[in-house]
């Protein structure tokens, strides 16, 4: 579904991405794991050409994406889920959801009212203002906003960071459904034990380099790894 080969990019006169590979088939749940640093938002950036590539190639579904809009990449199927959340704090919930609402272009159709079927807090607070919503409720929203967009391929960058524990389990306990569903999903997570369970496969970038890739139980058999490249 989604290649990136020897993808290089820089901001400025400073390299931050040098030779980073990634892939993701149809269906599957792929890890971007790394410490702070190494890359891994870049790689969403240049993905949703918010950041222009220097060399290498983005292809999804066949389609080159290298040098395409944003709103063009996103026409095409790929929704975000940033960092930081960034919803609407002027809109209320239902209208951040409804603003960002496509026609299906995968295999299930996301409604209003499958969005609150799986947040049920949202629907309770539809008519809320997103500064009006807890740092949990603000996450629910930015999942449900970017699912409104009907995607192929979501990417999720740091979802459950700074929420509370109740809070991530259930976002995880939502991003396991999606995944049960089909949905091809990039996940981008501090939480390394909760991603591993999730993902079908993972990438380790260090240094804008992609050094490390293969399978959720392989990466759990290689405490090295894990040490070297994630641990603090």
């Amino acid at each position: 579904m989604l290649s990136i080969q020897q993808l290089a990019a820089r901001y400025g006169a400073s390299q931050a991405l040098f030779n980073v590979d990634l892939e993701v088939k149809a269906g599957q749940v792929v890890g971007l794991i790394g410490r702070n640093g190494m890359g891994r938002t870049t790689v969403i950036k240049c993905l949703f050409g918010l950041l222009p590539s220097v060399a290498g190639i983005i292809q999804f579904e066949n389609k080159r994406l290298n040098g395409l809009a944003p709103y063009r990449i996103g026409r095409l199927g790929i929704s975000l889920v940033p960092e930081g959340r960034q919803i609407f704090p002027t809109l209320s919930v239902e209208e951040n959801l409804v603003a960002t609402a496509s026609r299906s272009t995968g295999a299930s159709q996301w409604t209003l009212d499958r969005i609150y079927r799986f947040f049920p807090p949202l629907k309770e607070r539809r008519q809320n203002l997103g500064t009006q919503l807890s740092g949990g409720e603000q996450q629910m929203l930015a999942i449900g906003r970017a699912l409104m967009t009907n995607p192929r391929l979501l990417v999720l960058d740091e979802a459950t960071e700074g929420l509370a524990p109740i809070v991530r389990a259930e976002i995880w306990k939502v991003l396991k459904e999606l995944k049960h569903e089909g949905l091809s999903m990039i996940v981008v997570d501090k939480n390394i034990k909760a991603l591993l369970r999730l993902a079908d496969r993972n990438f380790i970038l260090d240094k804008g380099v992609t050094v490390w890739r293969g399978s959720s139980p392989e990466l759990s058999a290689r405490p090295d790894l894990i040490d070297r490249y994630i641990g603090v």
